[in-house]
């Protein structure tokens, strides 16, 4: 059993709900990672979504891609973030990572050698936003071969037919993305989200996570009351943004980021399902 697949299962059993922080590697200081993923770990957090700067991430809204671009300009490539999750298991051999990215600096590595040094890492599984189900049997067949997850994602535009072949090639969880467009926009509809994700329950067993639209305690609890996962990104990104901005240490940085994640994960506890 995987480490993603092995803490959903233990949150089950214990009547809660995933959260899943997304922070991009190398953002806002390369010294700044391994540290803030302690703790966001002590904070609540019980998968961490760790983004790989990317030149072109065309799935983000502005508040992410300038995070990619401040950890690009911190040359932060595929290779160092996968050496701060060297750093993190260190200390931490329990908590799953997941890589979220796109496929060229995977590609430009090649499956087979990104898995080997993913895995050695310490990395549970791989997030592309932009290889399709249909093109996807290269790179799976590499990430199963070294025990990770393939996460895929489902957008409330994804047809029924659609929704089975992704289902088909996925392990360890579904990402919901719960808004039409890039992260960080528009108004979260938990109503609507329940009736997408009822969907998806027919196709699969996994755990179903959702994410685009959790700013704060109370959209993380309508999240959790639907789903068995809540994934907060741009609120996050943006909190450590502003904090490294008005000058604060990265110790008081982390700790304005903990204060939010502390605040959602309070938000996801107090649902009920």
């Amino acid at each position: 059993m995987s480490r993603i697949a092995g803490r959903f299962q233990e949150l089950a059993a214990q009547g809660r709900k995933a959260l899943i922080p997304y922070v991009v590697a190398g953002d806002p200081g390369v010294a700044v990672t391994v540290p803030l993923m302690h703790a966001l770990v002590e904070a609540g957090a019980d998968i961490i979504e760790l983004g790989v700067p990317f030149s072109d991430p065309m799935s983000e809204g502005p508040t992410i891609q300038l995070a990619h671009e401040r950890a690009l300009a911190n040359k932060v490539r595929l290779r160092d973030a996968l050496d701060m999750v060297r750093a993190f298991r260190e200390q931490d051999s329990t908590t799953p990572v997941l890589l979220m990215g796109y496929a060229n600096p995977v590609e430009r590595m090649g499956y087979a050698a990104f898995a080997d040094a993913a895995t050695a890492a310490g990395v549970d599984a791989l997030l592309t936003v932009d290889i399709p189900p249909e093109e996807v049997a290269g790179v799976n067949a590499e990430l199963h071969r070294v025990g990770m997850d393939n996460i895929f994602l489902i957008a409330p535009t994804t047809p029924d037919a659609r929704i089975a072949t992704i289902t088909g090639q996925a392990s360890g969880f579904i990402y919901y993305v719960a808004l039409k467009g890039v992260t960080g926009a528009g108004h979260l509809d938990t109503a609507d989200v329940a009736a997408h994700l009822a969907r998806i329950r027919e196709t699969t067993d996994l755990p179903l996570a959702v994410g685009f639209g959790i700013k704060d305690a109370a959209s993380a609890r309508a999240v959790a009351e639907v789903a068995e996962g809540v994934v907060v990104g741009s609120a996050l990104v943006q909190r450590l943004a502003e904090s490294a901005a008005a000058g604060a240490s990265n110790e008081q940085t982390i700790a304005h980021a903990v204060e939010l994640l502390s605040e959602i994960r309070r938000g996801i506890d107090g649902a009920s399902f």
